[in-house]
């Protein structure tokens, strides 16, 4: 095997090696054998590429255009044009099929299900780091810069997966980096030995490790790094493990004090968990107060909105104190009641927030966490989670009236501030409907308290878990206009609101109070993930509120006193233990977990997710397809190739011989000669090489350097035609270079690009054919007479 082509090899291996990494991101995990049957064919589209020769930048268009076509034949082939070839609806399936990865990618936990919108990412993903690789290892033969898209692959899994098994994806991708170096290594060590090696003196004379001492020597260096790579971090404790650590996992500086918390979306995994075909059980607890409707567990607040998301702002983090400070705006007028509450996290469950009554006053808890004074939160630092631990949380139960909230004072002006922002792309409808339902109003509570009636009572909402989360600005205005959607649409909207309306205001998400159990106990499942908007009242504090429909429990504080209200209650929240079935058979009845899970159940809902459809068609229909698409492709090239290989052969390096230095020079003027002829002046065989050579500059319009370069090659096929020992003739090459790209600048645009694609010279095939044709069968009849001939010859 040639040396371009094992570097081709090892590039593809390196590739599929560093795409390991991204194995424990979903399940199934069969997306990896398709992306290995694709990358080998772009690895082998670019092997025949660079065998015509082609240019390296056609190179690598060629091969992405390979590319394009081979995730279309999998992706998109009914859009495509005869499969293969992508088009306009093609482009829009890949875009939406994008899009439905980008939504499933922050919904799903990990493993997340193989949809087709995450195949897609994952395939197409490892196929452009392929192309990168191939690109700079191979075609442009360097290979150290390769090890740039390969560091980005394996990154952006490791970031994502961590784990125990971080360390054998590291190993395999340092492994395929490896290779790459050695490969391209030895080509180019062996190359060195035999130039300084010189010729054996005797077959055989040469000792058998002269060649291939310098790779083993190579060898060895690499295995000795990779392993000082692997095992030398793991001995030093202030690198926290260094290449082996898990990435991402510590979210604080160390365990003393400072340090900061990095805004990450809890919500990843909220509508999901919603939607399960069985409610698992996330946690469980007893509490020392009776009433239980009121315990809300708490993980974590977003008080960010940039008008993308809502999430957690970058707060700073401290050691857990004995003893949490008072909660910010909590005045001593207000009725308060001290609890004791004892919790379990199941051991599958691993969140980096820990579940907390608010607000919390104290935590018992063992294991690396961390305080976040303004949320009042508690997360994990260094890998540390809520899987399997046990904790006693002593909180508050706040009991405000309706009177003390209306008659909160403006609250301080640097709150106030903060969580009252907007982002400048919040939709004009948003505040303008924040303003007509709270038309009347005569302070920030009663605000409140119709914003919370319009949702979960009089606007006519409907809570539905299947519709779109969405992202941006538009939409809030997307859920105000069609009205339908779960916690998440319900508490981002009138948190939006409330905060256009002047009241701070901000999310939080955790859980509902769960199902009581016979011990007493209380059972939270996944179904009880929950989120609700919580707004600030100077003298109360942080408050809750519940703009949900059939979900949670409407504050106390929100309902008047008032026999005959017309604020009526809203129903408990649906036990996850039981719900009554329904007379009419539902869609969902006959859908399974997996399909459930992938959201390919029939849905109401007008923007219910996109299913996913089947894994594909066969790898050989694929490569059938392919391959006959890129023959559909290449038959139109086919002239344009053949010049550009020709003018390669012809151009490139002659013998040493004077033979070899003849057909050197009668190449050069033959290209020349049919440079010419592409560019509109047909050749003159009548004419000798001095006269052709004038008429060439005369009709190509050719410069001085141009003029004398043609006559130089004419007067050496002069020299090679007549002389009885023509004499090698240096820069022939250079000059007929020069006299190519003089006739290219001297002609239209519309003229260099027909000699480009469709060269008038390459008939000269056709005569070729013909004349091999000719001179066949004129052997064939040859032999056919002299076998006719030889009986009668052989006659006595």
């Amino acid at each position: 095997m040639s040396g371009r082509g094992r570097l081709a090899l090892c590039a593809a291996a390196a590739t599929l090696m560093a795409a390991c990494a991204l194995l424990p991101l979903v399940d199934p995990a069969t997306w990896i054998l398709q992306a290995a049957l694709l990358l080998a064919l772009q690895t082998g589209v670019g092997a025949l590429t660079r065998r015509v020769p082609l240019a390296r930048p056609l190179t690598v268009a060629v091969q992405a255009l390979a590319t394009l076509m081979l995730l279309t034949l999998t992706f998109a082939r009914q859009q495509a044009i005869v499969g293969v070839i992508p088009g306009p609806d093609a482009f829009h399936r890949f875009g939406m099929l994008l899009q439905v990865g980008a939504d499933d990618v922050g919904r799903f936990a990990i493993p997340a299900p193989l949809s087709d919108g995450i195949r897609l990412m994952l395939v197409g993903g490892v196929l452009v780091i392929g192309l990168a690789v191939d690109a700079l290892a191979v075609t442009f033969r360097s290979a150290a810069p390769a090890g740039l898209p390969l560091l980005a692959l394996y990154s952006v899994a490791a970031g994502l997966a961590g784990g125990g098994a971080a360390w054998l994806w590291f190993l395999l991708a340092a492994t395929g980096y490896l290779m790459l170096l050695l490969a391209e290594g030895r080509d180019r060590l062996s190359q060195w030995g035999r130039v300084f090696g010189g010729a054996p003196r005797a077959p055989g004379a040469e000792p058998a490790g002269a060649a291939v001492a310098p790779v083993r020597t190579g060898r060895r260096i690499g295995a000795v790094a990779l392993g000082i790579a692997l095992v030398v971090p793991l001995g030093l404790p202030a690198l926290d493990g260094g290449l082996l650590g898990a990435a991402g996992t510590g979210v604080g500086t160390g365990t003393g004090g400072g340090g900061t918390i990095s805004a990450v979306n809890p919500l990843v995994s909220l509508r999901d968990s919603l939607n399960v075909n069985e409610d698992r059980q996330v946690l469980s607890y007893r509490t020392s107060t009776e009433d239980t409707q009121e315990m809300y567990l708490r993980i974590v607040s977003l008080d960010d909105f940039d008008g993308t998301a809502w999430k957690p702002a970058q707060r700073h983090i401290e050691a857990v104190p004995d003893k949490f400070p008072t909660p910010i705006g909590l005045g001593s007028d207000i009725r308060r009641t001290e609890i004791r509450t004892s919790i379990s996290a199941a051991d599958w469950y691993a969140q980096d927030w820990l579940p907390m009554p608010y607000p919390a006053s104290a935590v018992n808890i063992g294991g690396n966490w961390r305080y976040e004074p303004v949320g009042r939160t508690l997360v994990g630092d260094h890998g540390q989670n809520t899987r399997g631990v046990q904790y006693d949380v002593t909180s508050l139960v706040v009991q405000p009236t309706a009177g003390q909230l209306a008659l909160a004072p403006e609250p301080p002006a640097s709150l106030k501030r903060e969580f009252t922002k907007v982002p400048e792309s919040l939709p004009a409808e948003v505040a303008q409907t924040a303003r007509d339902v709270t038309e009347g109003s005569a302070n920030n509570y009663e605000k409140a308290v119709k914003l919370q009636d319009y949702f979960a009572v009089s606007g006519g909402f409907t809570y539905d878990t299947q519709v779109q989360v969405g992202s941006g600005s538009a939409a809030i205005a997307r859920f105000l206009r069609d009205k339908e959607g779960f916690c998440v649409h319900f508490s981002f909207a009138m948190a939006a609101m409330a905060r256009t309306l002047g009241i701070p205001a901000r999310v939080a998400v955790g859980f509902t109070p769960g199902s009581p159990q016979p011990d007493g106990s209380m059972s939270v499942g996944l179904r009880d993930a929950h989120a609700w908007p919580e707004l600030y009242f100077e003298g109360v504090g942080w408050t809750r509120f519940e703009p949900t429909p059939n979900r949670g429990t409407v504050p106390e504080y929100t309902q008047t006193d008032t026999p005959g209200s017309d604020v009526p209650t809203v129903p408990r929240p649906t036990q996850s233990s039981s719900t009554a079935p329904s007379a009419a058979p539902s869609a969902s009845e006959s859908c399974s977990a997996q399909q459930k899970k992938l959201e390919a159940c029939a849905s109401d809902s007008a923007q219910a997710a996109v299913g996913s459809g089947d894994d594909g068609p066969p790898w050989f229909l694929i490569l059938a397809l392919t391959l006959a698409g890129l023959a559909v492709l290449a038959v139109p090239l086919l002239p344009m190739l053949w010049r550009i290989r020709v003018r390669a052969v012809r151009l490139g390096a002659h013998g040493r011989t004077e033979e070899g230095a003849a057909a050197h020079t009668l190449a050069a003027w033959q290209e020349v000669t049919d440079t010419a002829w592409d560019h509109g002046i047909a050749p003159d065989d009548s004419q000798t090489p001095r006269k052709a050579a004038a008429r060439l500059v005369r009709l190509g319009h050719l410069e001085a350097d141009a003029e004398a370069s043609v006559h130089r090659l004419a007067a050496a096929v002069e020299q090679v035609l007549y002389a009885p020992r023509p004499r090698p003739t240096a820069g022939l090459a250079e000059d007929a270079r020069r006299v190519v790209a003089a006739l290219h600048a001297s002609v239209r645009r519309s003229t260099r690009l027909r000699a480009l694609v469709a060269p008038r010279s390459a008939v000269r095939v056709a005569w070729a054919a013909s004349a091999r044709w000719t001179a066949l069968t004129s052997t064939l009849r040859a032999r056919r007479a002299a076998l006719l001939r030889r009986p009668s010859n052989q006659n006595p």
